[in-house]
């Protein structure tokens, strides 16, 4: 169990009372944002970049005893019809040779050097083909492919478990807009088969009015006929509603609860709360995407660390989970 490293407000303070905030309650970290597309599209080398902005973040997750989930993002992670934000700006596409390259040696590099246990190469790859065109679809998919046939033959004396992950809500049609036709991951599990462990996705407040109504066979329906390992790479229920989603700290307490039941189902060997704290959209001024809003309240903490209900829910089923474990 564990968190987004993503502190409330993007100051080094903040980011370490977060981190000493939620890695007593933890076994690992994910770091989950954008690779720095225009430095390594402007020459830098990947193992500069990597020593300079994650070595010594990863080295302080190692020495508070955290595994790490690296994710290496393709495309717009609030956007999947998008491209990432950088490549925007320069007007480059996913598409080129040259882009895929230069993210190819990022995440070798960052294999390397990070020794994650676990390496993303690709997310939520079932809304980007429903959302993307299919030439950014198609682009994603050689990206991860290549990249983990370089991870393959690198010899890497710590090699980690590669996956991708898959968008839940997607997958049964229940996203706002979709017709609720249940859709499997069948053709995610094609597409990327180098997958030793399939990474969930899952933001069930923008499907379900409450926790309850998630069905039971919420994720073992997706892993119908595989034997793969899965892990909930993020996830969370707001703790505010908006609009016609519906959020409190009671559902949000609720949802942990009911989402433990889902994931002992299926025997998940991890979950990823996107972040501990809530974000301080105020403090980011207009960095903030506009829609980062919906996701900006999910933390078992307010934003000055403040717990709600649902941590102290994380605390019992976290010490369950290692009771078990243990037994």
């Amino acid at each position: 169990m564990g968190f987004g490293g993503l502190p409330p407000r993007l100051d080094v303070q903040t980011a370490l009372t977060n981190i000493a905030n939620f890695a007593p309650r933890a076994e690992l970290a994910a770091i989950h944002e954008e690779v720095p597309w225009a430095e390594l599209l402007a020459g830098a080398d990947p193992q500069a970049l990597l020593e300079r902005d994650k070595v010594g973040l990863v080295t302080y997750y190692r020495a508070m005893g955290l595994k790490v989930l690296f994710v290496a993002e393709l495309n717009d992670g609030l956007a999947r019809e998008a491209e990432a934000p950088q490549l925007r700006q320069l007007g480059r596409s996913l598409t080129e040779p040259a882009v895929q390259q230069v993210w190819r040696n990022y995440v070798l590099a960052a294999a390397r050097l990070l020794q994650p246990d676990w390496l993303c190469l690709a997310a939520e790859t079932n809304l980007v083909r429903l959302a993307a065109s299919p030439a950014l679809y198609a682009a994603v998919r050689q990206c991860a492919n290549a990249a983990a046939a370089d991870l393959a033959q690198a010899a890497l004396p710590r090699p980690p478990v590669l996956l991708t992950s898959v968008q839940a809500e997607v997958a049964w049609g229940r996203l706002p807009g979709m017709d609720r036709r249940f859709l499997g991951v069948q053709a995610d599990l094609r597409d990327f088969p180098f997958i030793a462990c399939l990474g969930l996705s899952s933001y069930p407040y923008l499907a379900h009015g409450a926790p309850e109504d998630m069905p039971d066979d919420w994720y073992s329906r997706l892993l119908d006929g595989s034997a793969l390992p899965a892990m909930v790479v993020e996830s969370g229920w707001s703790s505010v509603g908006a609009g016609s989603i519906q959020g409190s700290e009671d559902l949000q307490h609720r949802y942990l609860l009911r989402h433990a039941q889902l994931l002992d189902s299926v025997r998940a060997v991890g979950l990823v709360q996107l972040f501990f704290a809530d974000l301080d959209l105020a403090s980011m001024g207009a960095a903030a995407p506009a829609n980062l809003a919906v996701f900006s309240r999910l933390g078992l903490t307010d934003s000055d660390f403040r717990p709600k209900a649902a941590l102290a829910t994380w605390d019992a089923l976290r010490t369950r989970a290692l009771s078990s474990a243990a037994g």
